[in-house]
């Protein structure tokens, strides 16, 4: 392609068509400000899946802003036959092989992220073996707030080669799991109703999901894994320090020996 079928693409850009270009992008931006700051609001006044859906919207909102606002934009730049849509289409192929493959990338993941929704706003999710809350869906990355209070931006590409671990899944229930180490001699019916009923009085737990006691046998001991849900699981760490805390002290009471915890590690 020479230079004067490049220039034959575009179309003469005047004043006007500078203000209608700014005045498209201004909506759009205002579009999108005000989503972002009305839905999460909106969102608020919810529970459960209502919230997380309603959260869900904000992306997706975003996203269908800008697709409208390129349609706008490209034809007032470029004359829509179907000869120079093919050529832009041809240049804008070679660039995007050549130079932002891997932004592109992200940004068609992005766009299955929020078709399938593998996570969502509110979901707590392990993407490359980094474990948080999803506190926004961009184009091209997603938040994720870890329990230090980190905020990490994860590329959509990733979906590609990770899977994508969701503890709760757009709902309200996330399993918490408490897990204790002790000597094979300690009384097994008397631990597990112990752990039990530990879980049954925190204050935390989702009483309408079930409360359950597993034991695996292992060369060092007894393994107890005490799993239980919190009524919203922005209290797991809670949720899990409460039952952890008070399901020792109780187990001391009942005089259990616990396994050493160097045995255990090394196995």
């Amino acid at each position: 392609m020479d230079t004067e079928k490049i220039r034959d693409l575009f179309k003469t850009v005047d004043s006007s068509a500078i203000v209608e270009v700014v005045a498209i992008v201004l909506v759009a931006w205002l579009i999108v400000f005000l989503s972002q700051r009305l839905l999460p609001r909106l969102a608020n006044l919810f529970h459960s899946k209502k919230r997380l859906y309603t959260l869900a919207l904000i992306p997706l909102i975003r996203l269908i802003v800008v697709v409208i606002a390129l349609v706008m934009i490209v034809p007032i730049f470029i004359e829509p036959t179907l000869q120079n849509m093919v050529a832009a289409l041809g240049a804008l192929g070679l660039a995007i092989g050549f130079a932002i493959k891997d932004y592109v990338s992200s940004l068609i993941a992005g766009i299955v992220a929020i078709h399938e929704m593998p996570y969502r706003p509110g979901d707590w999710v392990t993407i490359d073996g980094i474990y948080g809350e999803v506190a926004h869906i961009g184009l091209r990355t997603v938040e994720l707030v870890t329990p230090d209070d980190t905020v990490v931006a994860m590329p959509h590409e990733k979906i590609w080669q990770n899977a994508v671990l969701n503890a709760n899944n757009g709902g309200p229930s996330l399993m918490c799991v408490a897990e204790f180490f002790l000597t094979p001699e300690s009384n097994g019916l008397l631990v597990k109703e112990a752990l039990e009923q530990v879980a049954f009085t925190s204050p935390y737990l989702q009483i309408h999901k079930p409360v359950v006691v597993t034991v695996n046998e292992e060369t060092w001991g007894t393994r107890y894994r005490l799993k239980a849900y919190p009524v919203d699981p922005r209290q797991q760490f809670k949720f899990i320090t409460d039952l952890s805390l008070r399901s020792k002290q109780r187990l001391l009471d009942l005089e259990v020996q616990f396994a050493k915890v160097e045995t255990a590690k090394s196995h």
